[in-house]
């Protein structure tokens, strides 16, 4: 696995970069994780799918950075088959999860704009388990069916990934036998996932929009758009780069063009995303305040 070539000279600076970047992730994250788990406030819909994005993010980077760093450092380094088929399988069903988290997340935002009478009566405890467990679920089982095809594929002429981590098209780069089973699945596979759910997001979103224009008060647009402001970046943020990089690859397509583009949603989504929704964020601001406020009474003598 090359990773990236001639960074000789800059590998110390990226390696530091990247593993600052990796722990600022995770502190990120499992603060969101921790806040919405221990304060009672945070204790609704809303903040329980964004813990579990948030988890779907950790997931998803510690599965990549920790390599690529090791990669950095020397210069490229060995994976073996097994061992790149398990980190493809658990980019794609981590980024399957990802893309149904932010589609319930939109549903979650539909009803309670749209709907608010009838919010509490339909999104009830049992709905929102149901709507926390099947996006992992569908992610995590239904996958392997392509990975069982990767495993049916030649590589003999080539053991070089030309990337830092096992995506798709490296991986078929090297393929020397027929593609074209795993890449129909593959197909297959992102219509349900990515392309349905990105559309159910534009149109819940829409909704949203002409039901915020409909208000008379201005003080309850800014209200209504300001509860999902933070979920409207997120979702621009995932789907504009996955868009980019796999539907309309435009731009530089040489190696350092495709690993810059790669970055974008390894690195900058999961970097961002508790950013949003902490700054952005008065019930996250409020419940990060009453944490540090409980800890500092527990440490006075």
């Amino acid at each position: 696995m090359i990773g990236f070539k001639n960074i000789s000279d800059l590998k110390i600076l990226l390696f530091i970069l990247f593993l600052i970047t990796y722990i600022l992730i995770l502190i990120g994250n499992f603060s969101i994780v921790v806040l919405v788990s221990t304060c009672y406030h945070l204790n609704v819909p809303m903040y329980i799918f964004l813990r579990n994005l948030s988890l779907a993010d950790v997931l998803f980077t510690t599965n990549i950075m920790p390599n690529m760093l090791y990669v950095i450092l020397e210069e490229g380094a060995g994976i073996s088959t097994a061992g790149c088929f398990i980190q493809y399988y658990v980019f794609c069903a981590s980024t399957y999860t990802q893309s149904l988290i932010l589609t319930v997340m939109a549903f979650d935002r539909y009803l309670a704009i749209c709907h608010p009478l009838r919010y509490s009566s339909i999104m009830n405890q049992k709905l929102c388990l149901h709507l926390l467990c099947w996006p992992w679920a569908i992610s995590f089982i239904f996958f392997p069916i392509e990975i069982a095809s990767l495993f049916q594929v030649k590589f003999c002429a080539s053991n070089i990934i030309e990337h830092f981590f096992c995506d798709f098209a490296p991986i078929l780069a090297i393929a020397t036998s027929d593609t074209s089973t795993v890449e129909t699945e593959d197909f297959m596979f992102s219509i349900p996932l990515m392309f349905m759910p990105f559309v159910f997001v534009t149109t819940s979103y829409f909704c949203i929009f002409i039901s915020i224009l409909k208000m008379t008060s201005i003080a309850g647009r800014w209200k209504a758009f300001s509860t999902c402001s933070a979920h409207l970046a997120t979702i621009f943020v995932f789907y504009g780069t996955q868009i980019t990089i796999y539907i309309f690859p435009v731009g530089d397509n040489t190696f350092y063009g495709k690993t810059v583009k790669s970055l974008l949603y390894t690195v900058l989504t999961p970097f961002v995303n508790p950013i949003l929704y902490s700054m952005r964020n008065h019930e996250m601001k409020r419940a990060l305040l009453q944490l540090f406020h409980r800890n500092n009474k527990k440490n006075i003598p």
